[in-house]
């Protein structure tokens, strides 16, 4: 299996890649309008291991020579990962990613470095001491500093138009690629003005494209927040939806790369109803596969169920974090999609408190919302929690 990466490889080698030409060839011509001071803006969406990240480290790979390219993860920022979300938090994080690709490509930030303190911070007098030198009392002002949120999001966000300018002799242009973005949905009451505020920067900023992805199906309310036609950006940004492998791309993806996989008819079909599609699936169940042995529709779901824990154990993860309600309110949706009163009333408790919990749920893309039910969306997670019960008779609410 040594052709096929693991499923959570984030950089892909030329070898390694598979399949999304067409993707890559409208995406570098989109950018490429940025050099003509007409940067596009750009929402790249598709489900959960699907190889977004995968594509838009290609995507850098393919624009850096004439352009600087900062990509950053949202989900890695420490505002993030200490579940401390907060508008500094990502604001600090944008910055430390702009100043560290500007260095690496060599690109002038000193005036930025020297600017910063005294563009983001309003001062004032905290106290006067006396200090003497050479026998003469000399009065000296403590001061006293506070951060101006408004100035510091002013400086970051205009911060990658001003390092073009600065530089344009160098490069082209600038992108800005923001992947794991929903997770800006954990702002909370401040998402809706995050969204405004960052779209009057970013259109305002002709030399700057920005491409925005995360973890949203076309049905996620990020969405429409961002590129509805009454969201923050409207008709202006461009949403490309990265899709699974097809079938026929299954297939011609496995016989190139792992040819010594010996599927019958039905075997073929079970494995893509396994993994639907979804590369990170794929490649990650098929490495557990026996070689040069016929897989029939009884040893790909033997082995599916065998090693499940080990394909979906981001899932697992997300569900050990997970309070216990939360986990209840999954588990009630594993025999059929409910509405929101009939699982109010499975789980006997009021329907307005199940909001919260619904809304982190819906953006832990966990479940969705489809036809007036709630019903859960990874498969795979489901699947998981049938085995468990089916082997142990309880649902791991422990693991």
């Amino acid at each position: 299996m040594s052709n096929l990466p693991w499923g959570n490889s984030k950089i892909l080698t030329d070898e390694e890649f598979f399949n999304r030409t067409q993707e890559i060839s409208n995406l570098t011509k989109l950018l490429q309008s940025t050099s003509e001071n007409n940067a596009p803006d750009i929402l790249v969406t598709g489900i959960r291991g699907v190889g977004k990240t995968v594509l838009l480290n290609k995507i850098k790979q393919f624009m850096n020579e004439n352009y600087m390219v900062a990509y950053m993860d949202f989900s890695t920022s420490q505002t993030y990962q200490k579940n401390n979300m907060s508008l500094k938090g990502l604001f600090d994080f944008y910055y430390g990613k702009i100043i560290e690709e500007a260095h690496l490509k060599g690109l002038d930030t000193l005036d930025v470095h020297i600017n910063k303190f005294f563009k983001t911070n309003n001062f004032k007098l905290k106290d006067m001491v006396v200090a003497s030198a050479f026998d003469i009392s000399i009065p000296v002002p403590i001061i006293e500093t506070e951060r101006d949120l408004e100035k510091y999001r002013d400086f970051v966000f205009r911060l990658p138009q001003e390092i073009y300018e600065h530089n344009k002799n160098k490069i082209d242009g600038m992108i800005i690629i923001i992947d794991e973005f929903q997770v800006i949905k954990e702002l909370g009451n401040y998402l809706d003005s995050f969204l405004w505020n960052f779209r009057g920067y970013v259109t305002e900023q002709r030399n700057v494209a920005y491409i925005l992805s995360g973890s949203m199906g076309l049905q996620d309310n990020l969405i429409s927040e961002i590129a509805g036609h009454s969201g923050a950006f409207g008709g202006r940004m461009l949403t490309i939806n990265i899709n699974p492998f097809s079938k026929q791309t299954t297939r011609n993806y496995l016989k190139e790369r792992a040819s010594e996989l010996k599927f019958t008819s039905d075997g073929f079909e079970r494995f893509y109803s396994c993994t639907s599609g979804i590369p990170y699936y794929i490649n990650t169940f098929a490495r557990q596969l026996p070689v040069n042995q016929e897989l029939d529709e009884n040893k790909v779901v033997d082995a599916f169920d065998n090693n499940i824990s080990l394909i979906g154990n981001h899932l697992i993860n997300e569900w050990n974090r997970l309070s216990l309600k939360e986990k209840d309110l999954i588990i009630a949706l594993i025999d059929s999609p409910l509405k929101r009163v009939d699982l109010a009333r499975k789980l006997n408790v009021k329907s307005g408190s199940l909001s919260d919990k619904l809304n982190k749920l819906q953006n832990l893309n966990l479940i969705r919302f489809n036809n007036g039910k709630y019903e859960i969306s990874e498969m795979l997670l489901k699947r998981w929690l049938e085995i468990e019960y089916s082997q142990k008779g309880i649902y791991p609410y422990r693991v």
